[in-house]
């Protein structure tokens, strides 16, 4: 199932890269990847939108849900195999699932173009385009480029992947507030909607958990910043225990209530590859996504209070 193509020299340099390093080398070396991975991009998105500056959170999280979910829309067209799919001299270090067999491509994702590229470029470089710090600047130019080689290393991306995937990460960072810069903070909600209204066109042909799952989080964030701004209106904080606590807790609200969504249904109906999966999946991720970022904030305003009225 997938497409081959590729670059004659592709394969060879990775398979080069993997015997430089060897295993231990490119097991150290796929450390990098995690900066592109689920839990530090919700990381970073949690401690800008609870903690730092709510602002800021949503303009990087906007950012990041449409380019992890424009990914496998990319990837489901061109259904680019992995290399260790593909080349018996390319081994895989560090599989997109860990909990699934290394060649259910359903569960892996293609090849083509690399997320974890994609991510950490519209993450790192939304925050240092909304901050102008030369720090974050240099850092959004350095943890992509780690994240990319990592990812080469471990045989789950051909270097026109990483490339790709930096490039599309880019047009992400420029274009999509342009856009929204353009319609309006007012009109925000609307192309919201247009927007989530345009990725769903995948649901007729995406067959990979990795769209579903961004569809979900982008869905519920979207949901969840309206509801958020009518009904809870939280503050942020810089006080380092409160922001601790926010980020330890949010992550809490992740774990079980992902837990309890999944109580329902088999495990192989959970890795499954129907459409009844999928969409179970994406209702799933939109419920924690909702939850997380609309619902869970109103324990702040909980917290604040009690906190005043210790002081009085």
């Amino acid at each position: 199932m997938g497409n081959t193509f590729y670059f004659e020299f592709e394969p060879i340099l990775m398979q080069w890269f993997q015997g430089v390093l060897g295993e231990k080398g490119a097991l150290v070396l796929s450390q990098f990847s995690a900066l592109g991975e689920e839990f530090i991009i919700l990381l970073v998105m949690g401690f800008l939108y609870w903690c730092y500056d709510k602002k800021i959170g949503i303009y990087v999280a906007t950012n990041a849900l449409i380019g992890t979910t424009l990914n496998p829309m990319i990837k489901n067209v061109f259904l680019r195999r992995r290399p260790y799919m593909v080349h018996d001299g390319v081994k895989c270090f560090r599989p997109v699932d860990k909990s699934a067999d290394i060649y259910d491509i359903a569960a892996q994702g293609y090849s083509f173009p690399s997320g974890h590229s994609t991510n950490s470029v519209v993450v790192y470089g939304s925050v240092a385009k909304f901050l102008r710090n030369k720090v974050l600047t240099i850092l959004a130019f350095v943890l992509p480029l780690l994240v990319g080689i990592s990812r080469v290393a471990v045989g789950v991306h051909y270097p026109t992947d990483v490339i790709c995937g930096w490039l599309s990460g880019v047009l992400v960072v420029f274009f999509i507030p342009f856009i929204y810069e353009k319609a309006g903070e007012e009109k925000r909600p609307l192309l919201n909607l247009i927007v989530f209204a345009v990725s769903a066109v995948g649901f007729f042909y995406c067959r990979t958990t990795d769209y579903f799952t961004a569809m979900g989080l982008m869905g519920g964030f979207f949901l969840a910043i309206e509801f958020e701004k009518r009904f809870v209106n939280f503050e942020e904080t810089r006080r380092p225990v409160e922001i601790v606590l926010r980020i330890v807790g949010g992550f809490a609200v992740y774990l079980v209530l992902n837990t309890l969504l999944k109580l329902p249904f088999s495990k192989y109906f959970l890795q499954s590859d129907t459409m009844g999966s999928f969409m179970v999946r994406f209702i799933r991720y939109m419920i924690v996504s909702f939850v997380m970022m609309g619902v869970y904030p109103v324990l702040f305003k909980v917290f604040e209070k009690s906190r005043l009225a210790q002081k009085i």
